[in-house]
Order: C-alpha cells, then structure tokens, then sequence
C-alpha cells in the first residue's frame, strides 16, 4: 500500500493535532478523533466480537473514538447489518467491545441514529414505510438487508406530532443502553439526510405544523431530542453530529449558514460536551467542492468543545488546531486505513492507502481488521 498523503519531512516542532485537550470530563491526550464509520458487519443488528479488535486496535491511551451509527429502533435501520442498541442483546453483545477500548485507556462514545427515509420498506417491522418528516422520496437505489441486491428506496410516510415523543424515548433508550453498555456518552446522529436531518433541511420537510417552515420550527424536534438525551444520561456524555452545508441523501437547505449558527446557539443551552460538523466542502458521500462558506460562526456560537470532520490531512487537520476553527479534527477513511494514525502523525510516516471497495462488505476481517500497523521498532517513540 502506498501513501495518497504528502507530509513535510519536518514537522517544526510540536504538532497542534497531538496535544492535549480536556473536553468535560475527558483528558485527552490528543485531538485525533475516529469517525463514526458504518461498517456493516454486525450481523442481523447485533454487534460482533470482531468489533472488539477493530476499535481497539484504533484504541490510544487518552483518545476519543466514535463508534458507529447505531439504530434506536427496530424502525431506525436502512442498511445491511449496521449494529442497534435496544436490545438487551445488543447492549450485552457491544459490552465486550466497549471493554477492549477501555483497556487501551480510550474514551469511547456511541453515536445513536434513525435513518428516516433512507430505507426500505424490507427493513421496517411489518414491511411498514419508513418514517420521515415528509412523504418525500429519495432517490436512488438502496443496498437491501442481505448486502447483494439493490432495490428502491420506499416512500416514507410522514411522522404524526403525537407519533414524535415515541421517537424522542427511542433515542432515550438508547443513549441509557449505550450507558448501560459502558460507553462513556452518545453521539446524536443529526446529519447527512437521516432523521433528524430530514426535519432540519427545508429541501425535504414541507410540514405546516409545529414542526415545519421556520428555521426554530424545523429545528424543534432535533433539539428535543438532544434536551431528553441529556436528561437521561447527562449533558456532559452528549455529543451530536450536524452537517448544515450537507446534500447527502438530497438534503440541502436554502441558508445552511443560518441552519448551522441556529442550531450552535440553541445546542449551547442544554450544555452538551461537542458538536461535530461535516466541513462545508463536503456535500456528499465521497463528494468535495470548493466553497467559501465556513464554520467560523457556529465555531463562535457554540460555548462547548468543536469537532470537525471532512476529508482533513495531517496538515489540514493541524491547521485547524492551530488556528483555533476547532478543538478536534475527526478522521475516518485515514483511520480506517491507518489503525495506528495518531502514531503516524507523531512519527510523520506515510500513510496506507484506504481500499473503498471494502468499506462496506460483510467480511469480518478484510477491509476491517487487516490495515497494517507501523513495523513496530523500539528506537520509534510510542503514544
């Protein structure tokens, strides 16, 4: 495997990536952040002991790692064997994973979602339609639950008002079974065109209720959400992902700035640990534009710990630091490929490159537990 990255030779001294930050009640020992990653291998919903060497071997003393999205609900999921979180199998079954990065001396939070629209009716108990804020389609081609075929995605049904506060418990049964499972918080799932984000953007939610038109009204069901989460496990165990600029899924909004210092205000009231935003230039899946929009005002408006993510390097990412845009930089496709990435940077050494074509098979060990580490050579400092 080669490297996609060029780094300097120098890194001129200390690097901003790898210093330390206090986020709450977590001491990091440094800023490199794993994405949560779907990875598709928790078969029939129930996580894999397999997990255990996957998020371990991504496991530092003092890190922060992000598991992947979770479902809520037996009414959350839209893609083949991605892990839930209320059973209480589930919740036994991620135990054992959640210990293997303990172990390493990480911090280790859950991100909880409800894929909404981006669904099939073959993933819905009853064959029932998926729930979204409107009875808009998504188009496209869904993977269906065995991971071979394709099929439409399945017209949603819009949510009832009454039908919400059910939902509002289902994200609070889960972030209370992620507690029980030892992880130390939860990670909201507010972006990419899932749930939450389909009552964001106004490119999907035409309600005329409560829940629709105004930015606060659209925003409404997101932040209950987050108020009820944080009521059951705590502020300071919950985090939640956005991604305002964002089209994933065919979720744009007509003033995403405004959609990103809303929600970086109102966040800032329920006193969560993080926000995480998807940079602007990311607008999709594996889709980067150029863009003179920022994240400079919802940095401003947010009075809690600031992530980003979005394709960032070694350099990009110690910009970020360095400048102050924000306290951590998440990583996926360089961590997924690169299990010892925070050493890597320590060490300036090149990088694997990722394999896309394994991202999201069933395998339990290729594309997933088999990116090489560094030689380990004792003259090499460790972190």
């Amino acid at each position: 495997m080669g490297s996609e990255v060029h780094t300097s030779p120098d890194d001129g001294g200390s690097i901003p990536l790898l210093t330390p930050f206090r986020m709450g009640p977590f001491h990091l020992s440094h800023r490199v952040v794993l994405a949560p990653l779907t990875r598709s291998r928790s078969y029939g919903c129930v996580p894999q002991l397999h997990a255990a060497l996957y998020y371990s071997q991504r496991a530092t003393s003092g890190g922060f790692l992000i598991a992947e999205a979770t479902g809520v609900s037996d009414t959350a999921q839209g893609y083949p064997h991605t892990p839930g979180i209320w059973t209480e199998e589930q919740v036994e079954a991620w135990k054992p994973i959640v210990q293997a990065v303990h172990n390493k001396g990480a911090f280790f939070f859950l991100q909880i979602w409800h894929v909404g629209r981006v669904s099939n009716t073959a993933y819905q108990p009853g064959g029932q339609p998926p729930i979204s804020s409107s009875n808009k389609k998504l188009s496209g081609k869904a993977r269906m639950p065995s991971g071979i075929e394709l099929g439409d995605y399945s017209e949603p049904r819009a949510l009832e008002i009454d039908e919400i506060p059910q939902i509002v418990d289902d994200f609070c049964l889960a972030a209370r079974n992620a507690i029980a499972a030892g992880f130390d918080g939860v990670e909201i799932h507010g972006a990419h065109g899932y749930l939450l984000d389909q009552f964001m953007k106004d490119s999907i939610n035409d309600r005329t209720d409560e829940h629709g038109g105004s930015l606060e009204n659209r925003c409404r069901f997101p932040l209950e959400v987050v108020e009820a989460v944080s009521k059951e496990i705590g502020p300071e165990r919950v985090g939640i992902r956005l991604s305002p600029f964002g089209e994933h899924s065919e979720s744009a909004d007509s003033n995403p700035e405004a959609l990103a210092v809303y929600m970086a205000t109102a966040l800032s009231k329920y006193h969560i640990l993080y926000v995480h935003y998807i940079e602007p230039r990311v607008k999709g899946s594996f889709i980067e534009v150029h863009t003179h929009d920022t994240l400079a005002s919802a940095r401003k408006a947010f009075k809690g710990a600031f992530m980003v993510a979005g394709g960032h390097t070694r350099e990009s990412g110690d910009e970020v630091i360095e400048s102050d845009a924000s306290d951590l930089v998440a990583y996926g496709r360089w961590f997924l490929a690169n299990p010892d990435l925070p050493r890597r940077f320590l060490l300036n050494a090149p990088l694997n490159n990722y394999i896309r074509e394994t991202f999201y098979i069933q395998h339990p060990v290729k594309g997933y537990t088999d990116y090489p580490f560094l030689e380990e050579m004792e003259h090499l400092p460790k972190l």
